[in-house]
């Protein structure tokens, strides 16, 4: 009951019965980010810590913090975090810290109807703007995070000095 099953993608608040099943697509996100470039630093720099049900617990009851869960029927297949960012100018921008679809479901929608549903919680909140991360190379992310008029404003590099030829 994946993408070729006809069924309309829905964004919704995500809730406490759905905590394990955020905790099995944080897992997944992980694992599908890690062989990524730039994949390895940004798992250690930015995803939340292991275990995850204890921080996706706090977010649920966050009021600065948007979850939300993607269906395909009653199948929960995508998930998307977001939180406010206070600004020195006293306004804020809406962060994705995560959106995650899982393979087989994507492609139909769910992405979209989660970036919608923070899109409408991002202006109801009043924020200024939206930001979100993709990593070098992943065309896909960029291009779906430009689909929505999203667009780099910054460029963040690194070197790893672990490697033997470090300068």
């Amino acid at each position: 009951m994946m993408s070729g099953d006809g069924l309309r993608p829905v964004a919704r608040t995500a809730v406490e019965d759905d905590l394990a099943e955020l905790v099995r697509l944080d897992r997944v996100a992980r694992d599908h980010l890690s062989p990524l470039r730039g994949g390895e630093l940004h798992l250690l720099w930015s995803t939340r810590p292991e275990p995850p049900d204890g921080t996706l617990r706090a977010d649920l009851d966050d009021p600065d913090r948007c979850v939300l869960v993607g269906c395909l029927g009653t199948a929960v297949v995508g998930y998307a975090v977001a939180s406010l960012v206070p600004l020195r100018d006293g306004t804020s921008v809406a962060e994705v810290g995560e959106l995650f679809v899982e393979t087989p479901a994507r492609g139909v929608g769910v992405g979209e109807a989660l970036m919608q549903q923070l899109l409408s919680w991002a202006t109801a909140r009043g924020c200024i703007g939206i930001d979100a991360r993709a990593l070098p190379g992943d065309r896909a992310t960029k291009n779906f995070f430009e689909s929505f008029g999203l667009v780099a404003r910054a460029i963040s590099v690194h070197r790893d000095l672990r490697d033997a030829g470090a300068r």
